[in-house]
């Protein structure tokens, strides 16, 4: 596996630093692994993707790029939302292949499956409903990156993988107060209360509806894990074209839940409000995660440490605030 050359897209962001911290602790050399910034490859440009893949011709990629976002983050940048992930997406996954890439693995999201899924939601969910509207363009932008790889699959006979993690936090997350997710928009909140005498926080929504979080490199860890997995055992336990495999921890908990955990982590005594003008989204969100555990991957890191460590992160690289 070290002789391997392996391109990480997006490898600045929480999951794509993750994967390279995982990737190093595995033995693979940093001269093995390549990386771009931003600034240095628009990967919405769809020629100078095409160069980076002609020049570089790595052995395999690690499609961790996107745009991501909260609700309120999707609410206000639909449009966005959808076109810069359908952009990245297309164009790495079709210069990966016409520069001969036989392995991809493409991080998708666990709002492709419908707002009203069964729970746990299982991967044949996908497409049995209509989507929750305040992020459907991502999620359309993800299912369609799901489906470019099993088609690339089907037709050039390439080995393009998908993963659906659940809710991620830890090192490298965003904490912007706007558009960030729940557990770094709840960390810098209830932080920021705390140094500055709050009486109470106010936070979107009633409190009730369940999410399921997963700790960044646990995620990482899991993306090798699939990537790697033998080609006919990945075929066994998949179907060419329902060929995505789930990414979760297998617990869920109320938001109610999780902003009293990240007050007791944070040490914030005061009250916690909930605003019920504001939206919830989906009611639940529960990964069924049984696939990959049945193909030998199971998380480390439990809810409780994975705050803690990622409220670590956040002291160490927000002092500002």
């Amino acid at each position: 596996m070290s002789s391997q050359r392996v391109y990480i897209a997006g490898h600045r962001g929480m999951v794509g630093s993750a994967i390279w911290r995982a990737l190093r602790a595995a033995g693979i050399p940093e001269s093995c692994i390549i990386t771009r910034t931003s600034s240095e490859l628009d990967l919405t440009d769809q020629r100078a993707v095409r160069d980076f893949f002609a020049y570089e011709r790595p052995d395999g990629v690690y499609l961790a790029a996107a745009k991501v976002g909260g609700i309120h983050a999707n609410n206000t940048f639909p449009a966005e939302f959808i076109f810069r992930n359908l952009m990245i997406e297309a164009n790495v996954i079709d210069a990966a292949y016409r520069s001969g890439v036989q392995r991809l693995l493409f991080l998708g999201s666990s709002c492709i499956y419908p707002k009203l899924a069964t729970q746990p939601m299982r991967e044949d969910a996908l497409l049995s409903g209509p989507l929750e509207p305040t992020n459907e363009p991502y999620a359309i932008a993800k299912i369609a990156g799901i489906k470019l790889c099993e088609s690339y699959n089907r037709q050039y006979g390439t080995d393009y993988r998908s993963v659906m993690p659940t809710n991620l936090y830890g090192p490298g997350d965003n904490y912007h107060p706007e558009n960030s997710h729940v557990i770094p928009a709840l960390i810098r909140r209830f932080h920021e209360a705390k140094a500055g005498g709050a009486p109470s926080v106010a936070i979107w929504g009633t409190g009730t509806p369940r999410r399921e979080f997963l700790y960044v490199d646990d995620m990482a860890s899991a993306c090798l894990h699939v990537m790697h997995l033998d080609k006919v055992l990945y075929a066994e336990h998949t179907e060419p074209m329902l060929s995505h495999i789930n990414v979760g921890c297998g617990e869920d908990l109320t938001i109610r839940e999780l902003a009293e955990a990240i007050a007791e982590t944070t040490g914030y005594q005061g009250q916690i409000d909930f605003d019920t003008t504001k939206p919830d989204g989906t009611p639940r969100k529960l990964m069924d995660s049984s696939r990959l555990n049945r193909l030998g991957w199971t998380p480390e890191v439990s809810l409780k440490e994975g705050l803690m460590f990622a409220y670590q992160d956040f002291i160490k690289n927000y002092p500002h605030t």
